[in-house]
């Protein structure tokens, strides 16, 4: 058995870990067709959603502040989930047990840093909220130099906890220490992983309770003084309503995973943790299809930006299909509406976002 232990597996295929760990991994037809088709629908959602985001903030000039630039970010941390999620998905199954070990680390590694990002951006949010609203402003005094710095941090932690399994925290050197959930990680990591998650949900749910809790207060002592014709939109009330939706989104979506995930580390036999795989990295991913909504959707300046971008997509559709059509090209007057100017508004306004 000391022998076992001291030798590595690095060129068995994952069909001998699968067998060494006992997860019973395979797949019903029916079962891996519909979690394809429902995880490619989310996919397409999460990909053009955050995608759009990240343009609007880009392109509109209202949006170049601190905390809608971490939104961005959140966005890019969710478009990679999106992409992570494909790859997961068509690699699953019994394509899974003949990936190597390389290809599996490649597989686990997206799939960690891009929801290990997705985390962190939003604790990040967290405390540039904590910030604005403990002084009560819109937005953050976060200079731009500072947020960069915010986003290169969430992006070297995020790559960091994805790569600590193929550092060397694995079992591929010890079988005896292999996980049933992912067959060449180490329970240990997975409590490590699990745990630090956990703890970082617990943070949120403090400083948004102390959010809540603030406003809440402020709000009570204003309120007398105030007037009916003050706009209930820009009032903290909206701000509760959205940290209430924002708490019950990650703690539907986030915390079974987390815990199944912990109860594999712990060497719970008896937990039948394989049956819920699945199902649970759906939902987690669900998290990533309801940021955007959640963060972006409600803003009213967002969704002018959106349909300013669609629009000028739509326009620049049309007028390629026009010039195939005719000789000669249009000129500005045969255009039609004033969506061109807003088109070009957004792209010297890209252009100028790059050039910072």
């Amino acid at each position: 058995m000391a022998r076992q232990n001291l030798t590595c597996h690095y060129d068995e295929p994952m069909s001998f870990f699968y067998n060494n760990s006992g997860a019973d991994d395979k797949w019903d037809k029916t079962q891996l067709i519909l979690v394809q088709v429902v995880g490619s629908l989310f996919c397409c959602f999460i990909l053009l959603s955050n995608a759009m985001v990240i343009a609007a903030v880009i392109t509109n000039k209202r949006f170049h502040y601190p905390f809608y630039y971490l939104l961005s970010n959140l966005a890019a941390s969710d478009f990679l989930a999106g992409i992570a999620y494909v790859y997961l998905m068509f690699n699953t199954g019994e394509v899974s047990r003949r990936l190597t070990v390389k290809g599996y680390f490649i597989r686990q590694g997206l799939l960690d840093i891009s929801l290990s990002a997705s985390l962190a951006n939003l604790l990040v949010i967290a405390l540039e909220r904590y910030i604005s609203i403990m002084n009560f402003k819109v937005h953050s005094n976060l200079t731009k130099r500072r947020v960069t710095l915010l986003i290169v941090l969430v992006w070297g932690i995020s790559i960091l906890m994805g790569a600590v399994p193929s550092l060397g925290w694995h079992c591929i050197c010890n079988l005896n220490d292999c996980s049933q959930l992912a067959p060449i990680f180490s329970r240990g990591y997975l409590v490590f992983w699990s745990v630090s998650n956990l703890v970082v949900f617990l943070v949120m749910v403090a400083i948004y309770m102390r959010i809540y809790a603030y406003v809440k207060k402020k709000t009570s002592l204003l309120t007398p003084h105030t007037s009916g014709s003050i706009n209930r939109k820009r009032t903290p009330i909206k701000l509760i309503k959205t940290v209430m939706v924002v708490l019950g989104a990650f703690v539907i979506c986030w915390t079974p995973g987390l815990v199944v995930l912990l109860l594999d580390g712990l060497n719970c036999t008896s937990c039948n943790v394989m049956k819920l795989k699945r199902w649970l990295l759906l939902l987690a991913v669900l998290n990533s299809v309801m940021n955007p909504c959640i963060y972006s959707y409600k803003d009213e300046e967002m969704w002018t930006t959106f349909k300013n971008l669609m629009r000028c997509i739509g326009n620049g559709t049309r007028r390629q299909r026009s010039t195939r059509a005719n000789t000669r090209p249009l000129n500005s007057t045969q255009d039609t509406g004033n969506s061109p100017t807003a088109c070009g508004s957004h792209i010297d306004l890209g252009a100028e976002f790059l050039r910072k």
